[in-house]
């Protein structure tokens, strides 16, 4: 489904994997543009987070292609594909819970500077950077808490800071993996706002692994569908969201009224 540019920023191609006789991933085709954020749906065990984690690098496919910018790389592993302007919040928090809040996202900042991750760095000498992990903290509204130890955060929080990281990479290419879950009625909205402002940059590509319909319908400008693996509907909200395969399989009828 093309949008916003001619060229995709990314693309798979028949993408694959199987774990024995099991195909979690079934030749799933797919072209992702920027200014567009497409949310991936589908019953549990779909293969959503497989799809993700053959898209980030996190595992390798059996067959099929992973394309950036038309650049074939399926076989780059994790930390390359980062390089190349993959991004990705992981729907399992995946932070350092003993050091502060600030030092996690100072360490995303230096990475993105191309300083490395050197715990050791004297960040007063780095003001731009220091000031720009402030900036991070600040959208996902964590600054009242930079000095605490991330893991005594609740996982709301937590899943915010992850947020704060992602951000401070400064990805083409976001991705995020049900990043409300656990979260409390109150924090939803800082993170659901967060994303919002990023899709209307309309410069960054967006993929969301979601199974909430009110965050779906609020940010999705296009949804695929995937069951046992197998890429089933692709399109318009509206549309898809409409199709009777959609309604009774993969995001529920409604119940009967009860008198």
């Amino acid at each position: 489904m093309q949008t916003n540019s001619t060229q995709p920023s990314l693309s798979t191609r028949d993408l694959t994997i199987r774990f024995g006789g099991h195909v979690a991933v079934n030749a799933v085709t797919a072209d992702f543009y920027p200014g567009t954020l497409t949310v991936i749906v589908g019953p549990n065990g779909a293969g959503k987070t497989t799809y993700f984690n053959l898209v980030s690098g996190q595992l390798p496919a059996t067959s099929g292609k992973v394309l950036v910018g038309g650049q074939d790389i399926t076989r780059a592993g994790a930390a390359r594909r980062t390089r190349l302007g993959i991004g990705r919040a992981f729907q399992l928090t995946n932070l350092f819970p003993n050091l502060s809040v600030m030092e996690n996202v100072r360490l995303a900042v230096q990475s993105r500077a191309g300083m490395g991750l050197n715990f050791f760095s004297i960040w007063s000498s780095h003001k731009e950077l220091v000031a720009r992990a402030e900036h991070y903290l600040e959208r996902v509204s964590l600054t009242a808490k930079r000095d605490a130890l991330v893991g005594t955060l609740s996982h709301g929080d937590q899943r915010k800071l992850e947020v704060a990281i992602l951000l401070a990479l400064e990805p083409s290419i976001m991705m995020f993996d049900e990043p409300t879950a656990g979260m409390s009625v109150d924090e939803v909205p800082v993170v659901l706002d967060l994303i919002q402002s990023v899709k209307s940059e309309r410069n960054k590509t967006v993929l969301l692994v979601e199974h909430k319909m009110d965050v779906v319908r609020a940010l999705a400008d296009r949804i695929i569908v995937l069951h046992n693996g197998t890429l089933v509907a692709d399109g318009n909200p509206v549309e898809v969201m409409q199709s009777k395969i959609v309604q009774e399989a993969y995001l529920g009828t409604p119940e009967p009224a009860h008198a």
